[in-house]
């Protein structure tokens, strides 16, 4: 029960790796708002998870909607200890053939939405004596996929918002990334769809782990709650990469 009496927002919350984190989290006796699009699956977590767990449906790349859950937060529980950010979407495209209106929305809910909730939730974690952020960010942030330009650039710029954020917010609030390889969730499959034969694609992205399989959602969920308990106490302005040894080969 690492995580007992702290609160934490915890967005993307009601599919793959954002509810394996929610989940997670839950276990550790954190108390969450949790925060995605799909209102029933919200409503089926947070009948799952109990008192300790609400549900606001939105979307993140409206700052008024980020400001609601920092304000949901310290509503029902009276403190906010933690963040953990998850939401994203692909923009699939070569640069000549992705939108404009596209582009612009990729980076809303990817990079944006990071900074919307940091700017409404700093000023409350930093009356929090262990103030923690856990930001998902990818492996594309380094290495580059095709037809991915805006998913890259959007992953690339939460690293750096994650390190220049510790600059700014230390030592009150640890920030830290982790950057995950290929994870066995619809977003994968939803991915896939930029490359010839999209089954073979999912496929063969697990096989080039050096632990030959995709990644499951509580692979990451582990780290991310690591980073997120006082086990982490001394990490901050990191950036972990989370992918059976992909980057390791170059």
């Amino acid at each position: 029960m690492k995580l007992q009496n702290k609160t934490f927002i915890v967005t993307g919350a009601t599919s793959g790796m954002g509810k394996a984190i929610a989940l997670t989290f839950a276990r550790e006796g954190a108390n969450l708002v949790l925060s995605g699009r799909n209102e029933e699956a919200g409503k089926g977590l947070t009948d799952r998870l109990g008192n300790n767990a609400y549900f606001l449906p939105g979307d993140v790349s409206n700052p008024d909607y980020n400001q609601a859950l920092v304000d949901l937060a310290l509503e029902k529980f009276g403190q906010l200890d933690g963040l953990s950010t998850n939401a994203g979407m692909l923009g699939l495209g070569s640069i000549t053939e992705l939108p404009l209106e596209k582009w612009s929305q990729t980076l809303e809910v990817n990079l944006s939405s990071v900074f919307y909730l940091l700017k409404a939730a700093l000023p409350d974690l930093q009356k929090s004596p262990q103030a923690v952020v856990v930001i998902n960010s990818s492996i594309a942030a380094f290495k580059t996929f095709p037809n991915h330009p805006a998913y890259c650039a959007s992953k690339a710029g939460l690293v750096a918002l994650a390190k220049q954020a510790a600059v700014d917010y230390g030592p009150t609030v640890r920030i830290n990334c982790i950057c995950p390889g290929p994870v066995d969730t619809p977003f994968i499959h939803a991915s896939a769809a930029a490359f010839p034969d999209p089954a073979k694609a999912v496929e063969n992205a697990g096989k080039n782990t050096l632990i030959q399989r995709l990644g499951e959602p509580e692979d990451i969920a582990k780290l991310a709650f690591f980073l997120a308990s006082d086990d982490a106490s001394w990490i901050t302005g990191a950036a972990y990469t989370i992918d059976g040894g992909i980057m390791a080969q170059g």
